[in-house]
């Protein structure tokens, strides 16, 4: 690997900071020409560029010296995007992060200019005819948590229109007479995760409301089967399932019997016979004749990618899995009756001891730690961000280093970017993950190893980061899939 470039001190940090913010500036109208116009998609080191502020760029770019040990300059990634400019690039996703650091990092200097290098990088991009299967339409049935957190990342990745679209969303009929005002509140407004990036305007002759620009028809029904989505224009539809009333394949199914509906996702650990998919672990178990799938849980979206890396490079011969966990709407606010052991008690005011099924549910995703690993819980007085922790013995002796150093180089280099993120800051709370599109974030700061036993803690927005992976497994199940750089690159979120 070539010496890493460090970037020069400049002589005067207001004048250095006013020429990257203009550069910044300059990459939010071709950032957004190549998406909307060419469905290109460009991130640094896996973050989106798309819509994002000056403020925000200039964040991404400052980001990248926790993974190159170097600041990424806004006077180089500019320079790239304009060579991605010029070229005839088909829809694709690609990290110009990477670009930059691969050429002004390996081969400025080289008699290979910066156009030339970019157009040889992506030579597989260029004049493709490849397009994603879309657009795809897809509904929500269920409006709650993780309903409106999925409409907002669908209404956020339509882009040019053609992959995952929203349609329609399908609730119960509320009591108040301005139902469907309140409907688009809820989504306009957050109290965890801020406002929602853009504009919502209801229109009540049309019984919808338009976000950025995408009609969703609000349907009110009581049942599956009761909906004829082919009477809203909406066909072959992907439906996702928020409400987890219905868990086995029986229930499920009964979407299937709507007109419109060709597939169904469950946002919560499927029962039976149903495949539960973490996606980047086994998405490449989902068939094409695949009807009926869940996305298990997130604590499950949560462990079992650092579990999978750890078992196989390490070993794991036994574990338990503990997880502090937010508070959720099953809960109550103040004590009432709850069927459930413990957890009828006051959520805000108290830490309830509970169960979780992640730790049998793991053997759904990966068989070779089937009775390996037990499992508990304990609700904790936050609303959203939660953390596991995985107490293991690893089938070989280690380091805190080097555990460290190589969960490092899964985050950052590996086919599991998107699962697994990574901190080395000693000062991170929960708060500092709201939003987090990772399945994890693996925490450095706290890792403990004593030869081949090893604790290791893993932060993740329960309510976001798992909404990511579930919207990355409708794209496995829809068939999109973009090409990507690096080529060995998952794309997506």
């Amino acid at each position: 690997m070539a010496p890493q470039r460090k970037r020069q001190r400049p002589d005067d940090y207001f004048v250095d900071w006013k020429e990257r913010e203009a550069l910044a500036e300059s990459m939010i109208p071709i950032v957004g020409t190549l998406a909307r116009e060419k469905n290109v998609k460009c991130y640094i080191y896996g973050n989106s560029l798309v819509n994002l502020s000056v403020l925000d760029i200039m964040k991404t770019h400052r980001w990248v010296r926790q993974v190159e040990d170097n600041e990424l300059s806004e006077f180089e990634t500019i320079r790239v995007i304009e060579a991605m400019a010029k070229l005839n690039l088909g829809p694709s996703h690609i990290d110009i992060g990477r670009l930059s650091v691969e050429y002004f990092d390996k081969h400025q200097g080289e008699d290979l200019s910066l156009d030339d290098f970019v157009a040889d990088r992506l030579s597989h991009l260029v004049d493709s005819t490849h397009r994603p299967e879309g657009p795809v339409d897809v509904v929500l049935f269920g409006f709650g948590r993780i309903g409106r957190l999925m409409a907002r990342i669908l209404v956020a990745k339509t882009d040019g229109g053609d992959n995952l679209r929203l349609r329609a969303i399908v609730v119960r009929k509320g009591s108040a007479p301005d139902d469907l005002l309140k409907r688009a509140s809820l989504l306009r407004r957050d109290s965890v995760h801020g406002v929602f990036q853009g504009t919502i305007r209801v229109d009540e002759e049309r019984q919808s409301f338009v976000a950025n620009g995408n009609e969703i028809k609000v349907i009110y029904a009581n049942a599956p089967e009761d909906v004829d989505y082919e009477a809203h224009g909406i066909s072959n539809c992907l439906v996702v399932d928020n409400t987890g009333v219905w868990r086995d394949r029986d229930g499920l199914s009964r979407h299937l019997k709507a007109k419109g509906v060709s597939k169904v996702i469950l946002t919560a650990p499927g029962k039976g016979d149903i495949k539960n998919i973490v996606a980047g672990i086994n998405h490449s178990e989902i068939a094409e004749d695949d009807t009926v799938l869940s996305a298990a849980s997130c604590t499950t979206n949560a462990i079992v990618p650092p579990l999978k890396v750890i078992q196989d490079t390490f070993g794991i011969e036994s574990g338990h899995v503990e997880t502090v966990h937010a508070f959720t709407n099953d809960q109550n606010l103040i004590d009432n009756y709850h069927k459930a052991d413990r957890r009828g008690r006051s959520a805000p005011l108290n830490l309830v001891l509970t169960e979780t099924g992640a730790a049998k549910a793991v053997a759904k995703v990966l068989p070779e730690l089937t009775g390996k690993l037990t499992g508990n819980a304990i609700r904790v007085p936050t609303p959203n961000v939660s953390m596991a922790i995985l107490n293991v013995t690893l089938g070989r002796e280690t380091s805190k280093d080097e555990l460290n150093e190589f969960m490092r180089q899964v985050a950052l280099h590996s086919p599991y970017r998107k699962q697994i993120d990574f901190s080395n800051s000693p000062e991170v709370v929960s708060t500092d993950f709201v939003g987090s599109r990772a399945a994890c974030v693996f925490d450095a700061q706290a890792t403990i190893v004593n030869g081949r036993h090893a604790v290791l803690y893993l932060w993740y927005d329960n309510e976001y980061g798992y909404s990511c992976q579930v919207y990355r497994v409708l794209e496995k199940m829809a068939g999109i899939k973009y090409l990507t750089y690096p080529p060995t690159d998952t794309g997506g979120l």
